[in-house]
């Protein structure tokens, strides 16, 4: 049975692309249905009332399509099918069932699970009695797309940010500005408050390069949740690699994050985006059918024959129910589709991907060279992009750092924990937090990897923020609502003697000198630093290292800063100033590396407290906890010996919790020292007054940066 409103008329279409593809005649609709015996296009006025059931006649293999005169921009749509393959939900057969079209640009409302509405209301569809979920699904949007001729896609290109020396900024939409008291009331949490002339400065300021955005996929908060009052927040649950998230949107979601891309774009800073293509929101066997589950799930997911009853089994590598099958012919092409429609269509210049190693998977062994990584490495669009790896997924063989082609850089978890746990004064750690300084060549091997490979961390969405690194020592988890047994017990913090917020001078000033040395550490060592958005602003999360479901002021920035709180984003601006000015500190390139044979470095030595160098067998003294780093620049490829014009820079770090006396390396009897950073000094206006003299007092758990004076 077919419902079709004279306004529409089938023709004959073309098999691709997949999606609907606009032109002035009406619109081709083409969709991937393996295991369809019918698939009905179902139109939809601006009401959501279903106008039109049109059957698609045209068939090859697997797709299904046909041409609609009379389909304008605007047109909501989605898919019914009928198949000899469907599964059984709930005891009856799933025929009927609206579902979004997984190449649709953008969708026509947020998805809110809601399980009356998903179950539906009983009536004829198709010429049978089924449960019609119409009332409960966003409707798939015809959108016309741009066609980039070479010369426009190339000035496209040529308008992108140049990053030279990156740093990067996660950010979530409605987080940035949900209180952000200079945006407009109507823009707050949306794609045009997150460009906002206060927000961009505010980042301008902070020295930030790159803006790396939570997930901006089409997504839904899972119903377990959600039946408890709360929500996805973070968003890792897409139901669409294409449509860019309602939620963030006042009008129209599309147009709006294309112009916020331009406007950071304007700014000079270029955008990242968080992107999942390890698993959708319709979960494991047991989860809702939204999209690919009703189209073609034996091929969208990995699954593997449970014996005992004969059935598939979702593999769960996601931890989310299910796991997306990237080796498969359809997924792999629709991942590059997306990637390359973000890129050229939407502009973002790179991109975060989720548990990554469920990408290489071939199905279910990680591989490096894995398809799809040839296929991004050659493909026109992609092979110039900023590809970020989180390198593992939950599955087996899942962890993978350092192992991923040599054009990706990668998420360095190690870093992460040796710079806590070295600040925290744990032993034996001096070694491997050297190693993390100097970027992690034992994980990015020299003359194959540059140093920027290694994205290096202190905090990131999904753990504790900056503030609560020294606040607590115990995971704060009760508001998730599941007894505080989510979350992560590797914490590696130091609440400093009080667990939480305390007025306590001594311990504030403890935990704020720690912050500056986390920072300090971050920001001053080789690699990609990547600050979380709101460490800058003291942000707390009352010790909640899972916040994933808190779409509160738990996650909102707090904007209006106390003297303590504003003293310490003054000291991440010296920071990061301090490393984009002088390019030494950012890039250092040694000879011994062959990925370049650029050489700014005539040498790098390692000292100890008396001044002598340090030993092969002092790394492993756990009773040694300081040391320095000093740092010669090579003005030219013959540089062995220090010149009056090069640069030197010196590191002293102490990480235990006693002062100590530090012998300066000796300079010319015309140069001195200067302390440009110290982490025991609140305000960074009084660094000036600090007196360098060759046996220097260096407070316990302090970083120190001295350049060379003349």
């Amino acid at each position: 049975m077919t419902m079709q409103s004279t306004a529409f008329q089938l023709r004959k279409g073309n098999v691709s692309p997949f999606g609907a593809s606009l032109d002035k005649q009406g619109c081709n609709f083409s969709i991937y249905c393996p295991d369809a015996s019918k698939v009905y296009l179902c139109l939809f006025d601006s009401n959501e009332v279903e106008i039109a059931q049109i059957q698609l006649q045209q068939r090859l293999q697997s797709k299904w399509f046909g041409f609609v005169s009379g389909v304008q921009a605007g047109q909501l749509y989605g898919y019914r099918i009928e198949s000899k393959a469907h599964r059984k939900v709930n005891d009856e057969m799933d025929v009927g069932r609206l579902l979004i079209d997984p190449y649709a640009k953008q969708i026509n409302r947020p998805l809110h699970w809601q399980r009356d509405a998903y179950n539906g209301e009983q009536r004829e569809i198709l010429g049978q009695s089924v449960f019609d979920n119409a009332g409960f699904m966003p409707k798939s949007v015809v959108t016309p797309c741009s066609d980039l001729p070479e010369t426009v896609y190339c000035k496209l290109h040529s308008e992108r940010p140049s990053v030279s020396h990156r740093v990067i900024y996660e950010a979530h939409i409605k987080g940035l500005t949900k209180l952000h008291p200079e945006v407009p009331e109507e823009q707050r949490g949306t794609y045009l408050g997150a460009c906002h002339p206060a927000v961009i400065k505010h980042l301008k300021d902070l020295g930030i390069t790159s803006v790396q955005f939570l997930p901006l996929f089409a997504f839904m908060p899972e119903p377990y949740i959600t039946e408890k009052g709360l929500t996805n927040y973070w968003g890792y649950n897409p139901i669409n690699f294409f449509s860019p998230e309602p939620r963030y949107a006042n009008k129209d979601a599309l147009s709006e994050c294309k112009l916020m891309i331009q406007e950071y774009h304007k700014a000079g800073i270029e955008v990242i985006l968080d992107v999942v293509f390890n698993h959708t929101a319709e979960s494991g066997e047991p989860g809702p059918i939204l999209s690919f589950k009703g189209l073609c799930h034996q091929h969208a997911y990995l699954q593997v024959i449970n014996d005992e009853v004969n059935t598939p089994t979702y593999m769960n590598y996601s931890g989310c129910g299910n796991t997306i099958n990237a080796a498969n012919t359809f997924m792999m092409n629709m991942i590059i589709d997306a990637l390359r429609y973000w890129v050229s269509e939407i502009g973002v210049d790179g991109f975060r991907f989720d548990l990554a190693a469920s990408l290489g998977r071939e199905p279910f062994d990680f591989h490096a060279n894995a398809a799809i990584f040839k296929i991004l490495r050659q493909d026109p669009v992609l092979k110039g992009v900023t590809m970020i790896a989180e390198p593992w997924d939950i599955g087996p063989g899942g962890y993978q750092l350092g192992q991923f082609p040599d054009y990706w850089l990668e998420v360095n978890d190690k870093f992460r924990d040796s710079v806590r746990g070295f600040w925290r004064s744990d032993t034996g750690l001096k070694a491997d937090f050297a190693t993390r300084l100097m970027g992690s060549r034992d994980v990015f091997r020299k003359g194959i990897r540059p140093m920027q490979t290694s994205v290096n961390n202190i905090t990131y969405h999904d753990g504790y923020t900056l503030q609560d690194i020294v606040m607590y020592e115990q995971k704060h988890n009760l508001a998730n609502l599941e007894d505080n047994h989510d979350g992560h017990n590797h914490n590696l913090s130091c609440n400093f003697g009080v667990e939480g917020p305390t007025e306590a001078p001594e311990i504030q000033h403890q935990r704020e000198q720690q912050k500056r040395n986390l920072f300090a550490t971050l920001i001053l060592s080789q690699g990609t630093p990547h600050i979380l958005g709101g460490d800058e602003l003291s942000r707390s999360q009352q010790g909640n290292n899972n916040a994933y479901c808190q779409d509160n002021e738990l996650n909102w920035f707090d904007w209006s800063l106390d003297e303590r709180q504003k003293e310490f984003l003054a000291f991440t601006q010296h920071v990061v100033s301090l490393r984009r000015d002088n390019p030494l500190l950012a890039r250092m390139m040694f000879d011994d590396d062959q990925f370049s044979n650029e050489v700014n470095v005539a040498s790098a030595e390692w000292y100890r407290v008396d001044g002598s160098h340090k030993r092969d067998q002092d790394w492993t003294n756990d009773n040694h906890h300081c040391f320095a780093l000093h740092i010669i620049e090579a003005l030219n490829e013959s540089d062995n010996e220090p010149t009056k014009e090069a640069q030197q820079w010196l590191y002293c770090i102490n990480s235990s919790p006693e002062d100590v006396e530090f012998n300066l390396p000796l300079l010319l009897s015309s140069e001195h020292w200067e302390c440009v950073l110290n982490t025991h000094i609140n305000n960074i206006s009084d660094y000036q007054s600090i007196p360098v003299s060759p046996l220097f007092s260096m407070p316990a758990r302090c970083f120190c940066l001295f350049r060379k004076n003349v």
